[in-house]
Formats: structure tokens, sequence, C-alpha cells
């Protein structure tokens, strides 16, 4: 006879059967106790009968279940995430496993085979810190979390890069998705074109305290700061715009674009690399394609389903506001210096020299590089006369690589010269002393 495999609920269960036959209880208060029906009581008191204390086992116990996933069929999806999704989490596997190779069992089931066989790992789940919780925005473009992500996006199939990260607070949606070298004033400005043309004109915009956002430093000069407003480039046109400029004073307090960026660092490379994107072109491109299913997978539904965005005016003209805009003195000679270059103001018809010498110009720069200098509203021809060459301002994003480059520009030009044996130097004398004297290298 089989061994019988009994639990604490088979136990208390003939404790009770045992009172029903002695009579001492009924099968209505049986039934109570046990939290059954008394029809079912009726039956285990005839199996109990019959078979004894095995008759109140369940009869499927030790039988696999009617629902326990096909083993050949395990098999078969651990073979494939080995041959093609090695490196993937339980979750992004999954996703593929269902999408592309008929997968149907669920997240669980693939988790508990992947850590029988050893391809995945339980992670000791990292102390936490308790900050204190934000709700959502209610309304989409109430409040849109800006942010820029260094990471080794195409895992050395393209150069590191930057991924500028624009991302909805009311639902998650992502805005905005770009691959940049660095995080500069231009390459935000691109990203807020796109968003206004595309989406309409946000409440608020929320950044670290970066350069480009907010003037962190006294010091005049700074390639970043419009010399007119006291604000930064970025800080001045979202000013013009009517846009709200927010800063968070910690990392946790962005905390829905900085996970959206740990999410992104773990699925979009994946994603990339199954696809054969290779270079940053290709990978702009598959964005637009990627944010679409993203958002389908992990955006919410605002509180409020009214959208918070508004249309531009007739006098926002981007083209005059998403730009940078810096004030220069024009000289007695009607000449202007700006960056490292002298322009020579063409009079137009109208404008004598008496009135425009010693006047402060507005000297706009666009993304295509190209200069404007506007006074009073009045758009100003010009020619270019000189090219100085003098210290060039770096935006700070960029300036650990030019430091770098400058050392190893420095370094190769250091290296010492030594003199042959044979040299002059070696032999020469002191007054009218024969005695040689010796440099040593």
């Amino acid at each position: 006879m089989a061994d019988i495999t009994m639990n604490i609920k088979d136990t208390r269960r003939i404790a009770i059967l045992d009172k029903v036959q002695e009579r001492s209880v009924t099968q209505a208060q049986a039934a109570e106790i046990l939290a059954i029906t008394t029809r079912q009581v009726r039956r285990l008191l005839k199996r109990y009968k019959d078979k004894g204390a095995s008759g109140v086992i369940h009869k499927l116990r030790g039988l696999p279940g009617n629902h326990q996933a096909n083993a050949d069929l395990l098999d078969q999806a651990l073979a494939t995430i080995r041959e093609k999704y090695a490196d993937f989490s339980v979750t992004l596997a999954h996703e593929k496993l269902i999408k592309f190779h008929g997968f149907d069992y669920s997240r669980e089931t693939l988790r508990q085979a992947m850590l029988t066989v050893g391809m995945w790992v339980v992670k000791r789940k990292p102390k936490v810190i308790i900050h204190q919780l934000r709700e959502r925005r209610q309304q989409e473009g109430e409040l849109i979390q800006i942010d820029g992500s260094p990471h080794d996006w195409f895992e050395g199939r393209a150069p590191y890069c930057n991924l500028l990260v624009f991302i909805d607070d009311a639902t998650g949606k992502l805005k905005y998705l770009q691959f940049v070298a660095h995080e500069t004033t231009e390459d935000y400005f691109a990203g807020i074109r796109y968003y206004l043309k595309t989406y309409g004109k946000p409440k608020s915009l929320y950044s670290d305290r970066h350069g480009i956002f907010r003037v962190n430093t006294s010091k005049k000069g700074t390639a970043s700061v419009s010399d007119e407003t006291g604000l930064t480039q970025f800080g001045r046109a979202m000013d013009e715009l009517g846009i709200e400029l927010i800063f968070a004073n910690s990392p946790q307090a962005k905390g829905r674009v900085e996970r959206v960026n740990r999410t992104l660092q773990d699925r979009l490379p994946k994603e990339m690399r199954l696809a054969g994107i290779n270079s940053w072109s290709e990978g702009n491109q598959f964005l637009l394609e990627y944010m679409e299913e993203f958002n389908e997978r992990f955006a919410v539904l605002p509180a409020i389903p009214e959208s918070a965005h508004t249309l531009l005016t007739a006098e926002e003209d981007l083209e005059k506001i998403l730009v940078q805009k810096f004030t220069r003195l024009l000289s007695k000679t009607l000449t202007v210096s700006f960056q490292n270059k002298l322009y020579q103001i063409v009079l137009n018809p109208g404008l004598s020299t008496r009135v425009l010498q010693g006047q402060a110009l507005q000297v706009l720069l666009n993304y295509k590089g190209e200069v404007t200098i506007v006074y009073k509203g009045e758009t100003l021809s010009y020619k270019v006369l000189v090219i100085h060459h003098t210290a060039q301002i770096v935006d700070s994003k960029l300036l650990n690589d030019k430091v770098d480059s400058l050392t190893q520009k420095l370094t190769l030009k250091s290296k010492a010269h030594t003199p042959a044996g044979n040299h002059p130097w070696r032999s020469y004398t002191i007054n009218n002393y024969q005695k040689p004297l010796s440099i040593n290298p």
C-alpha cells in the first residue's frame, strides 16, 4: 500500500468526521466548521467509512496538474532564450517569446523554468530609501520631464552617445527620443521644436539643474547664458514662450524620467540589436516606431482626459525664439565681434552712422549656425571682415572631451629631445678651463 501523505487540513477533517460519526456534531455543524457544503461532508463521510484516512486525501494529490506546463515547450523556450535572448530580463524575454515564438505560458512559469536550469538568478534587492511620493499631474501636457541619458546604446556598434528623453508626467508617455553626441542647447531646442509642432505648448518643463537650463554661476561669458535676460538661452526661450521651467533638487525628485531611463537602458539596446541597427541615424528612425510600442505597453490614462496643451500664437515664431541670442555694442566703425569673427554692418536706407554708433544690437544664432543681427526689430545687413583667433568658450557638457583632447596633444609635444653622445654641448668649456660640462639627458 502506498504511503499516505496527510497535511493539517486532512487531520482536522478526520477529527470532525469522527465527531459526526459519534453524533456529537451534526453534518450542518461540520460543514460550517470545515467551510464546505453539507453535500461535501456526506461525500467525505462515505469515503472515510470505505477507505479510512486515505479517503479524506484529495484524489489528485501527487499527480501532475491539468494545467502543468509542457516540458518540451519549456525546453524549446529555454533553448530559444540561450540562442537569441541570453542577456534579456525575464519580462523582456517573455514578451519576445509570446510575440515571435508562440509561447503561451505566464511570465512566472518561464521565470521558474529559468531558475531551475540556472539561467536566471534571484537578485538581492538593494536597501530601499523611501522618498515622499509625488502624485502624477492630472492632465497630459501639464508637466513634461526632460533629461539626457548617457549610455553605450549601440553596444559598441556605434560611438557612445546620449539619448534625450521627454516624458509626460500624467500619462508616462514618451513624447520625444533622440540620439545625440552630447546634451547641448541646440539639441534641446530641436527637441522642443519637434514637441511644440507635434503636440502643442505644455504648461511646464521639469529638468535637472544643468547649465543648459539654469544659471549656476555668477561669472560672465558663459556660452549658454543670454546677455539680455540673465537666463540661459534655453531658459530665455521658455520664458518667451510662457512655459514654466521647474528645476529638480535631486535625481529622486524627477524619478519618473530617471526610471524610464533605466528601463530604456535595459530594453532599447536589445531591441536595436534584434533589429540590426548599427548607427545613430538608423537608431533615430527606429525610435519613432519604438515610442509607439513603448507607450502602448507602459502608458496610463490621465485623471482628466482633456489635454493641457495650448496652441502657439501668431506672435510666437519658433524661428526667432528657439535661437541663441546675444547682445553686442556697435563700434564707431559699425562693427561687432561675435564668435571670433568681425561683422561689418551695411547701412540700410533710413539709418545713419551716427544713429547706430554705440547702440546695443541683438545677435541671433540659429541651429544651422546662421547669424542674424537685429536692431530694434529690424534685421541689418552685414559682411564678415576678419576672423579672430582667440580662446574659445566651451559648453560644460563638452568640457571633458576638450580637456582630454588638449592633454593628448600636449603629451605628444612634451616629449623631450635627448642630444646625441657626440653633440657639441657635451664638450662645452667654461671660461679658460678645459673641463667639459657634463649634461645628463
